[in-house]
């Protein structure tokens, strides 16, 4: 074929592709999010250990470890009955359940520093698993334990109205933003579920964070300052709505603190860019519109080019299983496999 015919043929081509209807390139960008969701739970099932569960680096935190890396399952669409991921699950599940403490605690207060956070994915975890559990005698024994962990979370609350990295009796009273955040979204998972939770619970929790907040709308460290924190904002917002408490005044400021704070997500502010895109991602979902649409297409490409070979994730403090969870977590937040994502 001569060069003046081929010309032509490729000049169509490329005006055909930049024509193409959004639909069609959108499609091919889903394709790489599923793919790499696919990839990602393929490499979390295949990392579970016997017993059921995940850690972090050094064997720490397997209680948390395995409540994130069980959600992200769930997300898929997986339950313990039914599902590609339904054998993983209820060994997650069966693993948590084994955790359990007669006080309530769902984690180990002798090996754990920081038990309060296992403690609070677990009761999330665990919530939605029994959403859909059909077998009966689980089911009762899924409400046990989460009744006991939602009385351990009440007696484990500050006088200020937070939580810290233990309860409040063996922290010395000391509270803490994102452990916070973390006992408020549980609490949230077992109301839905048709756990019992006292209001006055989420009421003290509610102005806690109010009174940790500063004037340009960023949450503290903790109720004693510490200044303002973009992530912890971030899942402050996500803890309001769990809540039922949206105020058209309060709640804008914290967003527009988190635009200020979020606008590039190739930057890992303060060093916790996956707890704070956990949380972020979820409050703008909730919010939808085109502000949803630019954050997820920003945030899902950055996710997916940080993805390593063997299809987890690297980066971040606490490790392979962490990173990928949460990156797993937001990937899936539109397939709205969980009540207590969705709009």
């Amino acid at each position: 074929m001569k060069v003046d015919r081929i010309l032509p043929a490729v000049a169509c081509l490329a005006a055909a592709m930049l024509l193409a209807p959004p639909l069609a390139r959108a499609a091919t960008r889903e394709s790489d999010v599923n793919r790499a969701v696919s990839r990602g739970l393929d490499w979390l099932a295949s990392h579970q250990s016997r017993l059921g569960h995940w850690s972090a680096p050094e064997g720490r935190y397997p209680t948390a470890m395995s409540a994130l890396a069980g959600t992200a399952l769930l997300c898929e669409g997986s339950t313990t009955m039914q599902g590609k991921y339904a054998p993983n699950i209820r060994k997650a599940v069966d693993y948590l359940m084994s955790r359990c403490c007669k006080n309530g605690l769902i984690g180990d207060p002798l090996h754990d520093d920081r038990y309060t956070y296992g403690h609070g994915f677990s009761m999330l975890f665990l919530s939605q698993v029994l959403g859909e559990e059909e077998d009966l005698e689980r089911r009762k024994e899924l409400v046990e334990v989460l009744k006991k962990a939602v009385e351990f979370t009440g007696r484990a609350q500050t006088t200020a109205g937070g939580w810290g990295y233990v309860s409040a009796k063996d922290g010395g009273d000391f509270d803490e933003g994102s452990t916070t955040i973390t006992q408020v979204q549980g609490l949230r998972g077992c109301r839905n579920a048709g756990v019992p939770v006292p209001k006055e619970i989420i009421d003290k929790a509610v102005n806690y964070i109010r009174k940790c907040t500063t004037a340009d709308g960023g949450v503290q460290y903790n109720s004693k300052g510490g200044g303002g924190r973009p992530p912890i904002t971030a899942a402050a917002i996500a803890c309001l709505f769990n809540a039922g408490d949206y105020d058209d005044k309060y709640v804008p400021k914290l967003l527009a603190y988190c635009d200020r704070n979020f606008g590039d997500v190739t930057r890992e502010n303060s060093g916790h860019w996956h707890y704070a895109h956990y949380y972020y991602s979820q409050v703008l979902y909730r919010e939808g519109g085109k502000k949803w649409e630019e954050y997820r297409n920003k945030v899902y490409a950055q996710i997916l080019s940080t993805a390593n070979q063997e299809g987890c994730w690297d980066q971040g403090f606490m490790g392979q299983v962490y990173t990928t969870a949460i990156n797993l977590t937001i990937l899936q937040l539109e397939r709205g496999a969980l009540p207590i994502y969705q709009r």
